[in-house]
């Protein structure tokens, strides 16, 4: 391991589907290069009956995938009709690309980054290293890395305008709403970021995000404190770096205790990316249009910030917080499972129907830190839900298990980050995936500028007559 360093109305008829032709047998590598589609093989292919009109089509199959134009030649005699269009709200069933980044099987548990499974790379790999390895495809070199470490130090400062920028936030602002504006602004500062096509450009932007997101949301940590920014300290490794702005006071050099160290660089490589998530899927689409890097992952950090996505470990917290006491969690189990009550934050998962994998490397790291820092109430109260949800089968039949938010909300808790920074944390770990899957869009030459159709279902043509009445009648 390399050493730590510094569309027309619907109709009325439904058309129906009926498969004649075997899957494609090749199923796509984890180092495949999304350039253009793999032609599907003879014979791979889909009849699909019309009963509107009686015609059969043969739409081609290719990485077990139908490709949606080639439903638009599926259509009536009807002049307006635009031919059929999928209909898929939240992307449930719709695959927005090809990608060789982030390889999940929801069913079996399994998440691999570049086909190198998450628990290895957790329990050996340093945040670096992964990042290197999703944005190239294959881990680094020791030279490669020791000079990717080099300029990722090199580039942990922020201009010191910044600090005004920063400085002009509300003392209780939400420290997410801070990192979502100073990466969009990092734009200003940076203008050749636009050349997008340049790998130079593109490279150094890419670097200059690693680098400064711990600075920015360290110093929006400090901020909402009222304590004094604390600059980059590059004889520390990444980690440590973060850390020592973090928590630093008047010691001329910060120590952090190992344990901490160890189990933040394990929850970054666990985040770093999670295949086509909601904020990923955002970064993709806004970058679609050739914007810079900077306000590309900014739509990142926004989608990042929603409840339903990274501030789930927030509502993990909040919920402890209701629970109030240990003796309260049998009658809360009870109010979630008669569905009386509110939802049990932090189990189950949208796409893992088995035990979420990075959960069984995090729950190891939360009792480490809870060996050093003890248990308090809150803890105690996360502990026993942990305990009756495994053990009841209500939870258990439904494949509620604990997830990665339901752990990590308690280790960063047990650190004494404030709940409302726990997004934060997510974001500065997440940005290495989205900025690899940034750059696969941009050179992908099947991309172009995100546009989704729609079913228009408001009103036919009209008249316009005014309900308005005139002056002077």
């Amino acid at each position: 391991m390399p050493k730590s360093g510094t569309t027309a109305p619907p109709k009325k008829n439904s058309t129906k589907a009926t498969s004649s032709a075997t899957k494609n047998s090749a199923k796509p590598s984890a180092h495949a290069v999304p350039a253009t589609a793999a032609a599907a093989p003879s014979g791979s292919a889909l009849e699909i009956k019309d009963t509107r009109t009686n015609k059969t089509y043969t739409v081609p199959i290719a990485d077990d995938a139908l490709r949606a134009p080639d439903l638009k030649k599926i259509k009536t005699d009807d002049p307006d009709d635009l031919g059929l269009v999928s209909y898929d709200p939240a992307f449930l069933n719709t695959a927005s690309c090809r990608s060789a980044i982030t390889f999940i099987d929801g069913d079996k548990g399994i998440l691999r980054y570049r086909g190198y499974p998450i628990e290895q790379l957790a329990e050996g790999a340093t945040f670096l290293e992964v990042a290197w390895l999703l944005r190239h495809g294959e881990l680094p070199t020791q030279q490669e890395y020791d000079q990717f470490v080099h300029d990722v130090t090199f580039h942990t400062y922020v201009h010191e305008n910044f600090r005004k920028f920063l400085e002009g936030f509300r003392y209780d602002a939400h420290p997410m709403a801070m990192l979502n504006s100073s990466i969009a602004g990092l734009a200003s500062f940076y203008p050749s970021s636009r050349n997008i096509f340049d790998e130079t450009e593109r490279n150094i932007s890419i670097i200059r995000l690693l680098a400064k997101t711990p600075t920015i949301a360290a110093f929006s940590y400090r901020h909402v404190k009222g304590l004094p920014f604390v600059y980059p300290d590059n004889r520390l490794s990444y980690v440590e770096n973060f850390l020592s702005m973090i928590a630093r006071m008047s010691e001329s050099k910060y120590e952090a205790n190992p344990i901490f160290t160890r189990a933040l660089e394990i929850l970054f490589i666990l985040h770093a990316d999670h295949e086509q998530n909601a904020s990923t899927n955002a970064v993709r689409s806004v970058g679609s249009s050739h914007v810079d890097p900077f306000s590309a992952v900014s739509a990142g950090v926004a989608a990042l910030f929603g409840p339903l996505h990274g501030g789930a470990n927030e509502q993990v917290l909040r919920m402890i917080t209701e629970i109030g006491n240990v003796r309260n969690v049998p009658k809360f189990i009870e109010s979630v499972k008669s569905g009386q009550g509110g939802r049990l934050m932090g189990f189950g998962h949208r796409v893992y129907k088995s035990y979420d994998p990075g959960a069984k490397i995090v729950k190891k790291l939360a009792d480490d830190v809870l060996k050093v820092v003890g248990v308090d109430k809150d803890l105690e109260i996360a502990l026993e839900l942990e305990r009756i949800a495994l053990s009841d089968e209500y939870f258990t039949s439904r494949k509620l298990y604990p997830n990665v938010d339901f752990y990590t909300g308690l280790i960063y808790r047990s650190m004494a980050f404030p709940v409302d920074f726990f997004t934060v944390l997510f974001a500065i770990a997440r940005m290495a995936g989205w900025l690899a899957q940034w750059e696969e869009m941009l050179l992908d030459k099947e991309q172009k500028i995100a546009r989704p159709r729609q079913i228009y279902i408001g009103p036919a043509e009209r008249a316009y007559r005014t309900k308005l009445t005139k002056k002077g009648n």
